[in-house]
C-alpha cells in the first residue's frame, strides 16, 4: 500500500514557478527534501490540495500578481541621490549602478530600514547624474504565474522533535524574475568593459594543459543532460561549442554526429560522444569554420561565461544552425575566474540568465526563447565536495531556435 502525505509524512517535492516576460518564457525549479507537513509553510491552497495525494501525483495552482510574491507597493520604488550609493571597488574597478541591475540594499546610504551588511538586492530602475531610481520590489510583483508541485518520494517519519520551519515558496521565488527586463527595456550589462578579464594571457596558453575534471557535480550534470534530452532529437547534427572531456547529452540519445570545437585536442580525444573535433578559439576567431545550416542544434556547457565577443559569436551560430535549430547554453555558479567576464562576476546567478538572453537578443536570429533554473537537488555523496557542501551545484539554461531565413 502506498504512503499518502499527512502530518505524519515527509516527502520530497518539486516545486515549478512558470511565467513570461516581454520576450521569454521561464520556469525555474526548486527541489524540496524532506518537506515536514506539520512544520513547514505553504499556501494554504497548495497544503490542502496536497494533502493525501501520494508519489507520482501533479498539482497545478495559477496565482494573480502579488498572491504567490509579494505585491507590488508604489512606495517601494522612488528616488535617492546618486551620491547615496557606495561605489566599492572590487578587483581594481567600481560597482557602478546600471540600469535594470540589481545591487545588495547594503550599498544605498541613507535609507530609511537599510542597513551596510543587508544583502538583499534592489533593482536599479534608471540612473541620471544627480538621481537613481530605486526599486525594491519583488521582481515577479506584477507578473502572474503558475505553480506545479509534483510528489516525488513520500516517506513515514518517526517523530517531530524540534528542528528546522521551512517556507518553501519564499525559497523558491528567491531569484526568479531577476532574468527579465525592467519595465520592457533592455538592461544595462553592457557599460564599463564588461568583457575584460583577470587574465588576459592568449587563451591558447591558458588552455594547453589538459583539465580532465569535472566543473559541475554529477547531479548538476545528469539535469543538464536531461535538458539536452528533452530538446534534441535522434539523428540530430550537433556541434558541442567550446566542447572538453564530457559534452553531457544522454548516452540513449542516437545522434547522427557530434562535432567538438573546443581549444584542447586531448581533452576532446577523450570525450566519447564527438565524432569529430575542430581546434578553434572563437574569442580570437568568432566565425565558425562550418558551412552554413551545417548542424541541427548546438549546446555550450559551462562555457558561455568565457565569451569576449558573445555577439559575434551567436550571430554565427544563427548561420550554422539550420533554421528551427536550438542553441543552448547551460552554466552553473562555478567557473575559471581568471577567464570569466567581468560582468558575469558582477551579476547575481538569475541575473546571468538575462546576460545570455540579451546575447539572443542582439543577435535578432532566434526566436523561441527560453530559460530553466534548478536548485535544491541533494550533491551526490561521492562527490568530492560531499558533505562540506549538501547542495548539488544549481543549473541554468538560456536557449532559443533560429528564426527562419527571411
Amino acid at each position: 500500500m502506498s504512503i499518502t502525505i499527512s502530518k505524519n509524512t515527509l516527502a520530497t517535492l518539486n516545486f515549478e514557478v512558470s511565467w513570461r516576460s516581454d520576450l521569454a518564457k521561464h520556469r525555474d525549479i526548486q527541489r524540496a527534501e524532506n518537506v515536514n507537513f506539520w512544520r513547514d509553510i505553504f499556501p494554504e491552497t497548495v497544503a490542502k490540495s496536497i494533502q493525501g495525494s501520494e508519489a507520482g501525483d501533479r498539482f497545478p495552482f495559477s496565482f494573480l500578481p502579488g498572491e504567490l510574491t509579494p505585491p507590488f507597493e508604489s512606495k517601494k520604488k522612488f528616488m535617492v541621490n546618486n551620491r547615496q550609493f557606495e561605489r566599492r571597488e572590487i578587483n581594481s574597478h567600481r560597482i557602478e549602478p546600471y540600469r535594470g541591475r540589481f545591487y545588495p540594499k547594503g550599498l544605498l546610504r541613507g535609507v530609511a530600514g537599510v542597513f551596510k551588511q543587508n544583502l538583499e538586492p534592489f533593482r536599479c530602475g534608471g540612473v541620471t547624474p544627480s538621481e537613481i531610481t530605486v526599486d525594491f520590489n519583488h521582481p515577479l510583483a506584477d507578473k502572474a504565474v503558475d505553480l506545479q508541485v509534483k510528489v516525488e518520494k513520500v516517506m513515514a517519519k518517526k517523530g517531530d522533535r524540534g528542528g528546522r520551519l521551512t517556507d518553501w515558496i519564499e525559497m523558491l521565488i528567491d531569484g526568479p524574475g531577476m532574468q527579465g527586463r525592467y519595465n520592457g527595456s533592455a538592461t544595462d550589462f553592457f557599460s564599463g568593459h564588461p568583457f575584460v578579464r583577470l587574465n588576459e594571457q592568449d587563451d591558447a596558453l591558458f588552455y594547453q594543459e589538459p583539465r580532465l575534471v569535472a566543473h559541475i557535480d554529477g547531479q548538476a550534470q545528469e539535469i543538464i543532460g536531461s535538458v539536452y534530452g528533452d530538446l534534441l532529437e535522434p539523428g540530430m547534427r550537433v556541434l558541442d561549442l567550446m566542447s572538453s572531456w564530457r559534452s553531457h547529452v544522454p548516452d540513449t540519445l542516437a545522434l547522427h554526429s557530434m562535432v567538438g570545437l573546443g581549444m584542447n585536442g586531448e581533452e576532446m580525444a577523450a570525450n566519447p560522444r564527438l565524432t569529430e573535433t575542430v581546434i578553434h578559439d572563437v574569442n580570437r576567431q568568432p566565425r565558425l569554420p562550418f558551412e552554413d545550416q551545417s548542424f541541427d542544434a548546438v549546446i555550450c556547457t559551462v562555457s558561455v561565461e568565457y565569451m569576449t565577443r558573445p555577439f559575434e559569436v551567436f550571430a554565427d551560430v544563427s548561420r550554422v544552425l539550420k533554421p528551427g535549430g536550438y542553441f543552448i547554453n547551460t552554466f552553473s555558479n562555478r567557473w575559471f575566474p581568471p577567464k570569466a567576464v567581468r560582468v558575469w562576476t558582477e551579476l547575481t546567478e538569475y541575473e546571468r540568465m538575462g546576460l545570455v538572453l540579451e546575447y539572443y537578443l542582439k543577435s535578432g536570429a532566434y526566436r523561441n526563447l527560453e530559460t530553466v533554473s534548478a536548485r535544491g537537488w541533494p550533491r551526490p555523496e561521492t562527490d568530492r565536495y560531499y558533505p562540506e557542501m549538501l547542495a548539488a551545484d544549481p543549473v541554468y539554461a538560456v536557449w532559443g531556435q533560429r528564426a527562419a531565413a527571411s
